[in-house]
């Protein structure tokens, strides 16, 4: 099938380069359009891509059509399309809170359509996407989609009323892990070690604790408890962490994250 991109910033220019890169779908079935030249010289000398400055080019290339733009950006990018035929072709938007029931008035019409939420880790082949198709979109064309995300990360396809919840727990959550690896760090610079090198350590523990859970499929709470010896050093850094809020401040953070997201 042929893609194309309305959109070539980052969120955009890394799914497009996972796709091809893994193979999933050759670069001459691939177009992208954005309103700075240069951009479209970047993807272009990137990924050897077909580009355009006239969104419609993109809408008669595809057959999967992803808009790619910020939510400000949404409403203009689709007024300079919606009066094409959509009838046969998948529109892909991944522009945070903006529901399928809001894409289908921006349009004015029904197509298939599929809201996602992808985030920012698909920079490095690690994204997390959520998929929520409209009735319109089969079983197989949902499966079709879902395939061009995991090219880069991982994607599940979830119901629409659960993507709030997936802004908190995947959209914006690795700003919390920064700032947690940024803690980690600090902490151990105040105890004499240079500062790239705790940089270093603090991101390759989280790394490796992340990859525990994903593949040995264990509760996190067992794997906590195989670190946390019996009187050892381990326990008693959990232990502060409860006593100084660490579980509650993350659970409210996500949750308030989760409410900014409805009233987007």
């Amino acid at each position: 099938m042929k893609i194309g991109f309305i959109g070539t910033g980052n969120m955009g220019s890394a799914m497009m380069g996972g796709m091809v890169s893994s193979g999933i779908v050759a670069a001459s079935n691939v177009m992208a359009s954005d309103i700075f030249q240069a951009a479209l010289d970047r993807i272009s000398d990137q990924l050897n891509i077909a580009t355009s400055t006239n969104n419609r080019d993109v809408v008669d290339f595809a057959d999967i059509v992803f808009l790619a733009v910020k939510p400000q950006y949404l409403a203009g990018a689709i007024d300079g399309i919606k009066d094409m035929d959509f009838t046969d072709k998948i529109v892909v938007s991944i522009a945070a809170g903006q529901s399928i029931e809001k894409l289908t008035e921006l349009f004015g019409k029904q197509l298939k359509l599929i809201r996602v939420m992808p985030n920012t880790p698909a920079l490095v082949g690690e994204a997390m996407s959520a998929l929520s198709p409209n009735e319109l979109v089969s079983e197989d064309e949902a499966d079709i989609v879902l395939h061009l995300f995991e090219s880069f990360g991982k994607a599940e396809i979830v119901p629409e009323k659960l993507q709030d919840a997936v802004v908190g727990i995947s959209g914006s959550s690795p700003a919390y892990v920064y700032v947690f690896i940024e803690a980690l760090a600090d902490g151990a610079v105040a105890e004499g070690m240079p500062r790239a090198q705790a940089y270093k350590f603090a991101a390759q523990a989280v790394l490796g604790s992340a990859k525990m859970v994903l593949e040995t499929g264990e509760h996190p709470g067992v794997l906590k408890d195989a670190v946390c010896s019996p009187g050892g050093t381990t326990i008693e850094a959990v232990a502060t962490l409860e006593a100084l809020g660490f579980r509650n401040a993350v659970i409210e953070a996500e949750r308030v994250c989760v409410e900014k997201s409805r009233d987007l």
